[in-house]
């Protein structure tokens, strides 16, 4: 953590909205005090990015490379978008606000789905077929296609953990964490020791190249999976979605007498940073002291017309006796100030106040939500001038600013929004345009900042066309419109919000991985207070200690044993233990990685086949049987259980990465080639890639059948060629997908079949199998 300067910046943030205020663990809560401690009057707590997050925030874009030329493409560039739920909430507004944008800047969008949802159609407009993934089919799928991949939320960890193997390993990928399920799970993993759990996470965030927050207090909740790849993009319809939602199913004027206002009170609600809400803090103790005058001139300004009520939102509703005496100590009187606790319910305070004060003296990277959902609710604010404030929001037209420290300021800014007791005719024109800016506030920064995300991070091939400017973007707003006007009822309470992600607890994965890890560390899940507690069974240090004897002593016996054994004579068997002990022995060699089992399918045929491929996470995309057989450009990749073909071993040049990249699968081809009678004894050979099974354009049964008859029949050198045409192979559902002689003809100018001629002799053929 950083020392403590005129602004205190940490690799970490705090809560992501309001709606998080009240469901921090203990340990967060210790954690987070321990913060403020050393926070002072007139500090600020920011949220830095890491190196690898960094780089992204100086790149430029593809800017430079539009201005050198106009570069010919044969395809837009393609996402993959893993969705973990199909929702109608605001966390889906919000991407899909994103990606209509990205679709308009000529992105191709692939959408993946862990299941189905109410979102569905909204997806497939922009979209096309959404493929539902079920367990380990994911597996299946070549990502190696596309560009980069989005993953919207933690559900989709296993799919992120699939793409932590070569292959795929390279492919950029986004991760948008927008829940706070396993944030609050970690001081509890922490707390009772189980940093295995705490580890498995961290490597699975290290996997992603950028982890996306939608706001700058979200990271410290993650902070101890920080890598250096977290990464702030402002923006999300969640408060203004729910403070409309809260309008719409309650009464103004039933929830004020609810709480004890009369019809002509006027109530001033006094709000502070997100970062101290959960507790009454100096923060609002300095807010007491600093509005003191003026709150005790209006408390005291009575008239015929009613009186003014002052608020505090913040802390527990059992810090009110601490909160009373602080406000005797300002010498206000306890019947105009009063204090409500953040565990009951806050939106309903925010639904009475007549204008909403923030008080805080903290200079937040963000636009307090608290200040967003007054503004939906209609109600006017006043704020510091301070520069999160100016950058959204126009004085005197969306909000009143004020100078910090400045009474006579303060006083001009109520007497412009006050009126005989009442708000005044230019309140309401205030509150009317800041519910309309606050619709919308951060949709732009949110949209634009995602596009230059992906223009920095992502390569673009040089068949590929390159997106469109940001500038380019015309809407840069919620995408309202594609839910219907009637908003799913919110939770009363402020937690709600984060809860709603999943229907129930148990079924996130965050907690499926918790009594999966229960099971393999023998431990046990039990309750107190209503929270799951892992207790694991681990090993102390004697129970290493006294394992670590007993393998001592097992092998101090074992080499006596072998010992013994060298020393007494022994009969050297029949010759057919000795010969098959021999054959045994030469299977070792390299040359005779062909193995019986393997040599025994393949007896009979015509034809071999190999599969090339580089990377375990290609193996579920290889066939099995007599007609395959796998071809490694890597030693390390190779199946442990198969007859693969090491090419790097044949052909040590694929040891040097700069030949490999150039040669690529070219580079197993020709490794079979080397010493072809040692390995291959069947008289025709095949190759294909791995590509053509995730792809789905690898041979079928039929044409499987039909390549073995010819190769039967044919007594000449002929090549042949297997392609799929005429189908639907584009990512988002095109018919224009490229035949092998239409592709054939792009690589060649035109002249694919002269191209052909010129490379083989005139006594080889050509075969297509469709």
């Amino acid at each position: 953590m950083a020392s403590l300067h005129k602004q205190k910046q940490l690799s970490q943030g705090g809560v992501s909205s309001i709606t998080g205020m009240v469901v921090f663990s203990k340990g967060w809560v210790d954690y987070r005090r321990s913060i403020r401690e050393g926070l002072k009057s007139g500090t600020t707590l920011r949220f830095v990015p890491g190196l690898r997050s960094r780089l992204l925030l100086e790149g430029h874009g593809l800017d430079h490379v539009r201005e050198q030329a106009n570069r010919v493409g044969l395809r837009p560039p393609r996402l993959a978008v893993i969705l973990g739920n199909m929702k109608k909430d605001p966390q889906s507004l919000m991407l899909l606000s994103v990606m209509k944008n990205l679709q308009k800047l000529g992105y191709e969008l692939k959408i993946y789905a862990l299941g189905n949802g109410e979102t569905r159609t909204m997806w497939e407009d922009i979209g096309g077929r959404i493929s539902i993934l079920r367990p380990k089919q994911y597996e299946l799928i070549d990502w190696s296609i596309f560009e980069g991949v989005m993953v919207d939320s933690l559900e989709a960890k296993e799919v992120v953990s699939s793409l932590t193997r070569e292959p795929f390993q390279s492919i950029p990928l986004v991760w948008i964490i927008q829940e706070d399920t396993l944030a609050n799970r970690l001081p509890v993993y922490q707390d009772m020791n189980l940093q295995h759990l705490v580890s498995h996470w961290r490597n699975t965030f290290n996997r992603a190249n950028v982890v996306v927050f939608p706001d700058f207090t979200l990271p410290m909740l993650y902070s101890v999976l920080d890598t250096g790849n977290f990464f702030v993009i402002p923006g999300s319809p969640v408060d203004v979605w729910a403070a409309d939602s809260y309008s719409k199913t309650h009464d103004k004027h039933q929830l004020r007498v609810d709480h004890g206002f009369s019809e002509d009170d006027l109530v001033v609600l006094v709000v502070g940073s997100s970062f101290f809400y959960d507790e009454l803090s100096w923060d609002y103790t300095v807010a007491l002291h600093t509005l003191g005058p003026i709150l005790a001139k209006y408390a005291r300004s009575k008239d015929a017309e009613g009186s003014f009520k002052f608020v505090f939102l913040c802390g527990n509703s059992t810090d009110d006796d601490a909160f009373q005496e602080v406000v005797s100590h300002v010498g206000l009187h306890h019947s105009s100030v009063r204090h409500y606790g953040l565990n009951g319910d806050a939106n309903s305070v925010l639904l009475v106040a007549d204008i909403v004060l923030y008080g805080s003296s903290q200079d937040e990277q963000g636009f307090p939500p608290v200040l967003i959902r007054a503004m939906t609710l209609g109600i006017p604010v006043i704020a510091p001038d301070i520069p999160t404030m100016k950058k959204y929001v126009s004085d005197g037209a969306h909000g009143i600013f004020f100078s910090k420290y400045n009474l006579e300021a303060l006083t001009r800014a109520f007497s412009l929004l006050i009126s005989n007791g009442k708000l005044s005719k230019y309140a309401e024109t205030v509150a009317f345009s800041g519910r309309l800016l606050a619709k919308n506030m951060l949709a732009s920064e949110c949209i634009t900042g995602y596009a230059r995300l992906l223009e920095n991070m992502l390569s673009f091939p040089s068949d590929t066309l390159l997106p469109g400017p940001v500038s380019k973007l015309e809407q840069r707003e919620w995408e309202w419109n594609l839910f219907s006007k009637e908003l799913e009822q919110e939770t009363d309470d402020l937690s709600g919000m984060d809860e709603s992600l999943f229907s129930s607890r148990e079924t996130s994965i965050v907690y499926s991985l918790e009594k999966e890890w229960s099971k393999l560390f023998n431990s046990t899940i039990i309750s107190e207070n209503g929270t799951e507690i892992l207790v694991p069974d681990i090993p102390t240090k004697s129970d290493w200690d006294v394992l670590m004897e007993i393998e001592s002593f097992e092998e101090y016996e074992r080499v006596v044993k072998e010992e013994l054994e060298e020393r007494m004579d022994k009969t050297r068997g029949l010759w057919d233990d000795i010969y098959r002990n021999a054959r045994k022995s030469e299977k070792l060699k390299f040359e005779a990685n062909e193995r019986d089992e393997g040599e025994l399918e393949r007896t009979g045929q015509p034809v071999c086949i190999y599969e090339i491929y580089d990377g375990a996470g290609a193996w579920p995309l290889l066939h099995h049987g007599s007609l395959y057989r796998g071809l490694s450009l890597s030693t390390k990749a190779r199946r442990s259980r198969s007859d693969d073909v090491d090419a790097v071993a044949r052909l040590p040049l694929l040891n040097e990465s700069y030949y490999k990249n150039m040669l690529c699968e070219i580079g197993g081809m020709f490794s079979i080639a080397i010493r072809v009678d040692g390995i291959h004894k069947r008289p025709w050979i095949g190759f294909q890639s791995w590509h053509a099974a995730g792809r789905k354009v690898s041979l079928s049964f039929k044409a499987e059948k039909v390549l073995e008859e010819k190769t039967q029949e044919e007594n000449k050198d002929v090549m042949y060629f297997w392609a799929r045409l005429g189908i639907d192979g584009g990512v988002t559902g095109s018919n224009e997908e490229l035949s092998f002689w239409s592709m054939c003809d792009v690589l060649n100018g035109g002249q694919c079949r002269t191209a052909f001629e010129d490379a083989f002799p005139p006594d080889v053929w050509l075969a297509i199998i469709s």
